[in-house]
């Protein structure tokens, strides 16, 4: 079993019901957020399952110069701090550099260290120090034993506030691989481990300018999951993927969701009943 970590009025880990951390990839605007912050929130609680709302302010990492990257630092902060005061749920969003934290962890829940960044010291150093929880995704270039040196360098603060997310091992060009053998691996270290679904579904760059992905595969890798025992499950949602302004071949369709998260409870329920 892994550690418990509070997460305002939620709880990763320690053996309870996964988590669902879920938003847009990134704010486009403050009407479609709360549109889908409201949409979420009555699936989430509908069926009993604890929700931690997702989306960037910035997508410093974009493909192309010319992708849509977010509102902006101060703007996008106001938004989320609207969502988790309107809707009274807890929000994530990921910091790229030092001088974001302060600002960051004044409004957020849990800072998110994106996966290109994982291996920054002083970034993780620094994100530790703001004593808040914190959610690292693994690098698709890391093997699950290096998660090892991540949490060793976290929690040489003092904090252990910390969960660890799988997103996918780079394979071959414009590709990535889920290897199921990863998660309990990353859990035998003790800090909750979550997948992330959508970004797994990714083609990194494989439509020149932007990223593709596979959604049809999104509800399938989520059951794996699911069954492997994960503490919570990542994804990107999204009333009109298509129309998205970032990341909308492997985001998930919101009128979709409920049917999703109603048969991957079910497993859950069933890995629930005493041996």
């Amino acid at each position: 079993m892994t550690r418990e970590i509070n997460i305002g009025n939620v709880k990763i880990g320690g053996g309870n019901t996964p988590i669902i951390i879920a938003g847009p990839c990134v704010i486009e605007g403050e009407g479609i957020t709360f549109e889908i912050v409201k949409r979420l929130k009555e699936i989430c609680d509908g069926l009993g399952l604890p929700l931690l709302f997702k989306s960037s302010y910035d997508k410093a990492n974009r493909t192309s110069i010319s992708s849509y990257r977010g509102p902006g630092l101060d703007r996008g902060l106001r938004i989320l701090a609207d969502v988790r005061a309107k809707f009274d749920i807890p929000v994530l969003a990921d910091v790229h550099s030092i001088t974001e934290i302060k600002p960051a962890s004044e409004v957020l829940d849990v800072l998110q260290i994106p996966a290109f960044l994982c291996r920054q010291t002083d970034l993780i150093l620094a994100v530790s120090k703001a004593g808040k929880p914190v959610n690292v995704k693994k690098g698709q270039f890391l093997a699950p034993w290096d998660v090892k040196n991540i949490i060793d360098k976290f929690t040489s603060t003092g904090n252990h506030n910390l969960f660890i997310t799988e997103r996918g091992t780079s394979f071959g060009y414009n590709n990535l691989v889920v290897d199921f053998r990863g998660v309990p691996i990353m859990r035998s270290f003790g800090y909750p481990v979550v997948f992330d679904v959508t970004h797994s579904l990714q083609l990194p760059g494989g439509q020149g300018s932007c990223s593709g992905g596979q959604r049809e595969f999104a509800e399938p890798l989520a059951r794996a999951a699911v069954a492997v025992g994960v503490d919570g499950l990542f994804m990107e949602v999204h009333p009109e993927p298509e129309k998205a302004l970032c990341d909308g071949p492997n985001m998930i369709e919101l009128d979709e969701l409920k049917k999703m998260l109603s048969r991957i409870k079910k497993i859950d329920s069933i890995l629930r009943i005493p041996d």
